[in-house]
């Protein structure tokens, strides 16, 4: 198995000791998030789950974030790919940075925390379109985290005007299960999506407010999913440490492998790998050994 998606952050003081730097979304609020979580102990969590790789994804809307992921990969077997951050609405420091960083076969992909940018209109702007173009003549991948409601139909306008990139969407999207009304509107934007070739989806970051973290109470999801995207378009993501708010890392998995019960040995393979390696161009973990 490969978890498409996994987070690392270090967490030091402010001169003043007070805030955390440079994670500027996490505070106190967050419980038991507000501390660091490294690789020793990220590792240690993989493999007490079984899972023999990993994707790590920023966690930060900064070139150091992305610094940090790439010095772990490098130290890390364990650690498959990346998903950084370049300032895409900078096309020529993009640009930089992305010559910078393509020299590190961990790059797979960029990701910018559109959820928590003010800008309802960023995948829009001139300056995003021209740095996505740019990943996408690199084989890279974009993706986008938290879709729904703001940048959901967004991201379907997107991968409709660009073909040539590939766009992954986080968590599927964050459907609201529990407004069935909303689900109205997350379902249409989300079949949209999924018609689009170009576009991918991970089962992940499924620990929803009012909703149980069960696979009963998630199936609608799942069957949602499986039914726009199909197997060979969705991976699994365990959105450690994030997921740990809602389940142990262990339950978490538990949960989206009791869904892909139902799947042929093929379609599980799809799921559980097949996808991630094709989406950020990965070595195959039965490659690997």
């Amino acid at each position: 198995m490969i978890d498409s998606h996994l987070h690392l952050w270090e967490l030091a003081p402010d001169p003043a000791g007070v805030a955390p730097r440079p994670y500027s979304w996490l505070g106190p609020q967050h419980g038991g998030l507000f501390r660091s979580y490294g690789e020793a102990e990220a590792r240690e969590s993989l493999a007490a789950a079984g899972v023999g790789g990993a994707v790590l994804v920023q966690a930060d809307d900064t070139v150091a974030d992305t610094e940090s992921m790439l010095a772990v990969a490098d130290r890390n077997a364990w650690v498959l790919g990346i998903v950084g951050w370049i300032p895409l609405d900078k096309p020529s420091e993009a640009e930089l940075e992305l010559d910078r960083f393509l020299g590190k076969p961990a790059f797979r992909g960029v990701r910018h925390l559109v959820h928590n940018d003010s800008r309802d209109d960023f995948f829009e702007l001139p300056t995003v379109r021209y740095s996505l173009r740019m990943l996408a003549s690199h084989g890279l991948a974009f993706d986008v985290p938290d879709a729904f409601p703001r940048h959901l139909g967004r991201t379907v306008q997107l991968a409709r005007e660009l073909p040539e990139l590939t766009i992954v969407l986080d968590h599927l999207g964050k459907p609201p299960l529990a407004d069935a009304a909303a689900m109205d509107s997350w379902r249409a934007d989300f079949r949209a999506l999924a018609e689009l070739p170009n576009t991918v989806a991970k089962v992940s970051g499924l620990h929803l407010p009012g909703v149980p973290y069960t696979a009963e109470a998630l199936r609608p999801l799942w069957d949602e999913a499986l039914e726009a995207f199909g197997p060979e378009r969705l991976m699994i993501g365990g959105d450690w440490p994030v997921s740990t708010l809602g389940a142990p890392y262990g339950r978490t998995l538990e949960v989206l492998l009791e869904l892909a019960g139902e799947l042929t040995s093929a379609e599980r393979r799809e799921f559980l790998e097949g996808t991630a390696v094709r989406t950020y161009g990965l070595q195959r973990l039965t490659d690997a050994s």
